[in-house]
Parts: C-alpha cells; structure tokens; sequence
C-alpha cells in the first residue's frame, strides 16, 4: 500500500516528471491515482483534515495531483484529478492564508498566495481541461502545484508555528 513519505524524501524536492501518452494507457495513471485517493482518504491527524495530494507526497516524482475534500463541517470543494497541470492566469491581488501538509505533519504557516488563478490540465483519462479557482480552492491548486515543482509550503511561509505550540496557544514561533 502507497504511503506518504519523509520530508525528507527525494520526490518532495525536486521537479516532478510529465505524465507520458504511454503511462495514461497502460494503467500507470489509474494505479497512482487509486494510490493516493488511499493515502488521502486514511490521512488522521487530530484537528486537521486532508483536502488534496499530491504523487510526490508518496514518492512518485508525477505531475499529477487531486483535490478530494475530506471534511464533512464546510460547504464542499469540488473533487478532480490534474495531471501535467500548467498554471495559465495568476491573479496580482493576493491574500495571506493558513496551510498545512500531510507532508510536514507538525508544522503550520501563513502563506500569501494569488487570490484567483486558471489552470489547464488532463484528467484521469487524459481529456484536457480548464478550471478557475477563487479563494480556497486557488490556495489548495497553488499548493499541489508547488508540490509538483518540489516546493514545500514552508519554503513559502511568512510565518511557521509547531502545532504543538500552536495547542499551546504560542503562535510567537517561527
């Protein structure tokens, strides 16, 4: 069974391979996609709720990432597949957020991000598509994105907390 890997992990830093014709056909894509529905559907961390993944998050250096809203207390976000996604509009207004990682489990961060961005990709059986994406939903895509490029939100953090200081009430760490 796929999981997710170390911080440390190669795939976590480097730039994730396109998604060839050939791996679309012979059920490399359907194989990684059911992997990380897995990983994300037992993702358990008291408090926090898993939203979407990423293949370099289970050690598959694929452009390929989805978004499948795990909460059951917010209107819910649309679920979808992007495979070799290319990031098409990114709004200049911007806005700061919170964000964590199944990733980096035991840390948290303020991230500014676009407000709005389009993003053309493929979904699971390669048909393409276009998608725009306002607020939370811009915030996760920019997210998995950067995972696909080997960035981690820390890297992108104007501030980061320890959860267990943030339990604590201890938001002065950085």
């Amino acid at each position: 069974m796929a999981k997710l890997v170390p911080e440390n992990h190669p795939a976590l830093h480097t730039i994730a391979e396109e998604i060839t014709p050939e791996e679309f056909s012979d059920g490399t894509v359907k194989k990684i996609v059911r992997d990380l529905k897995s990983v994300l559907h037992a993702y358990s961390m008291e408090g926090f709720t898993a939203v979407a993944i990423a293949a370099p998050q289970i050690g598959i250096s694929k452009r390929i990432f989805l978004v499948e809203d795990q909460s059951h207390d917010r209107d819910s976000l649309p679920s979808f597949v992007a495979i070799n996604p290319k990031l098409t509009k990114i709004s200049k207004k911007t806005s700061e957020s919170g964000e964590g990682c199944l990733s980096i489990p035991d840390y948290y961060g303020i991230v500014r991000r676009a407000c709005n961005v389009t993003m053309q990709a493929q979904d699971e059986n390669g048909n393409k598509f276009e998608r725009g994406a306002g607020k939370f939903l811009a915030q996760i895509i920019q997210h998995e994105y950067d995972h696909l490029d080997g960035i981690l939100f820390t890297e992108r953090a104007e501030k980061v907390w320890n959860k267990t200081d943030l339990e604590k009430g201890n938001r002065d760490v950085a």
